[in-house]
């Protein structure tokens, strides 16, 4: 797409399509007022960021001169945010018949191996961020492997596409087999290191990643709680009470703790970049803890329930007594797709399984701004504020024959009526639904057929 230029030497860039984003949580708001929706929008962009938006007939005349890219009856959000992934296990996805525990070393521990060859994990990596892209997702808080080639693999390809992406090393010295073992030590090393190297090159950020507690000695925590502390701005991403077996196991191992997440705070490790996906099998205490801490959780719907772990509680995690904040995660591979929309759906489903209710702009919410806000990421990222940077996809409703036939009529002028149109994309979308999705403006991604 061709540019103009404005009078301060800055390209500009002009979307237009339907407009919907979020300025608000709807589950504390009023749910329309936290929805902004135009019909028939424009999005003015300089230099990969939000410059302008607002209705095109009242925009049109002032940016004349700007090449527009024309979206008619689709409808343009701010990318997907997934907060919690694993990269490695992209081609471990769909593996049959076991809960956590025995899933993690019978299919994900001899994945995993393959990653200490770095050319494997940049073939992987590659295919991997092309997937989120088709799938609409532009940034995401993704686990490598216990490998520190698996982490220059990872960023070295995100970097290549200008995307926003957080990762780490996972740190494992137990209970896992000898292959994918580091120690206490070099894992904190390791991860020094790789901190050094790659959080805030570019738009990428470093996570400190123990597995979760049942493959991390108390001295290996500690040592990632020192990191935390060294490197203020890097993030913490670990695993948190996801299955039955796994929190009973937790309990004999740190007999002295007084729960799961108490592990994890005597370490230093529950703040306010601190990501716990899952939280299952959370207490009422462990979720005051959360909403002190300022700490967020990945649901992950479709991996809770191809391992059977449970049904999360979405409703206590946003109550106001305790709020905490919450984004949709995928958890590629025990999670079965790539999609948020999938995602989205699986979530719903959960949520009708607890006697809940969880209404499209709220799924959307989860995936756009409430994912940026678990990340820390909302100052930049999640909705169409102006300055905040272009990584937005355009989706159409009407992407399959069924949804076709489900959406016959021209994109709906009111938010109200958006309502059931957006429930329809939740339920029955998926990567088809996506036709294109921009990084900082620039196109990344766009369906031929």
């Amino acid at each position: 797409m061709s540019t103009l230029t404005s009078s301060a030497g800055q390209s500009l860039k002009g979307f237009r399509g339907s407009l919907l984003d979020f300025i608000d949580d709807p589950f504390f708001s009023p749910e329309l007022q936290s929805v902004r929706y135009i019909p028939d929008g424009l999005m003015v962009l300089e230099n990969g960021h939000v410059r302008e938006i607002g209705a095109y007939e009242q925009l049109k005349d002032r940016y004349a001169d700007i090449a527009i890219a024309a979206y008619p009856d689709m409808l343009l959000m701010p990318g997907f945010i997934d907060t919690h992934i694993h990269y490695p296990q992209t081609e471990m996805i769909a593996a049959y018949g076991e809960q956590l525990l025995q899933w993690l070393n019978k299919y994900t521990f001899p994945t995993e191996r393959k990653f200490k060859d770095k050319a494997y994990a940049q073939t992987v990596a590659s295919m991997f961020l092309d997937e989120l892209l088709r799938n609409g997702t532009t940034t995401a808080l993704v686990f490598a492997a216990v490998y520190p080639e698996s982490v220059d693999a990872f960023f070295e390809e995100a970097s290549h596409r200008n995307l926003c992406m957080i990762a780490g090393k996972v740190m494992m010295d137990r209970n896992a087999p000898d292959f994918l073992s580091d120690t206490a030590e070099s894992s904190y090393r390791e991860t020094k290191e790789l901190i050094q190297k790659w959080h805030l090159q570019e738009r990428l950020r470093y996570a400190v990643t123990p597995r979760f507690a049942i493959t991390s000695t108390k001295e290996q925590l500690q040592l990632a709680g020192k990191l935390l502390q060294e490197f203020p701005g890097v993030y913490l991403h670990t695993h948190l009470s996801e299955n039955v077996d796994e929190v009973a196991w937790v309990k004999e191992l740190f007999p002295e703790c007084g729960g799961y997440l108490n592990i994890y705070d005597q370490a230093g490790l529950v703040g306010d970049r601190s990501v716990f996906a899952h939280g299952v099998q959370l207490t009422d205490a462990e979720f005051k803890r959360l909403s002190e801490a300022k700490s967020a959780i990945a649901f992950c719907p479709t991996s809770n329930l191809f391992l059977g772990s449970g049904l999360f509680k979405l409703e206590q995690a946003k109550s106001t007594e305790y709020p905490v904040e919450v984004g949709l995660g995928t958890d590629m591979g025990a999670g079965t797709s790539f999609s948020l929309l999938q995602t989205a759906n699986e979530a719903y489903k959960v949520s009708q399984l607890r006697k809940q209710q969880l209404s499209p702009f709220k799924a959307l919410f989860l995936a756009t701004l409430g994912g940026a806000r678990a990340l820390s990421l909302d100052d930049k990222l999640g909705n169409f504020d102006v300055g905040k940077e272009a990584d937005f996809i355009v989706l159409d409703m009407r992407s399959t024959p069924l949804m076709a036939f489900r959406n016959a009529e021209a994109n709906p002028t009111s938010v109200e009526d958006l309502a059931d149109r957006a429930f329809s994309l939740v339920i029955m979308g998926d990567d088809r639904a996506v036709r294109a999705t921009y990084i900082m403006g620039e196109l990344a991604y766009e369906r031929t057929q």
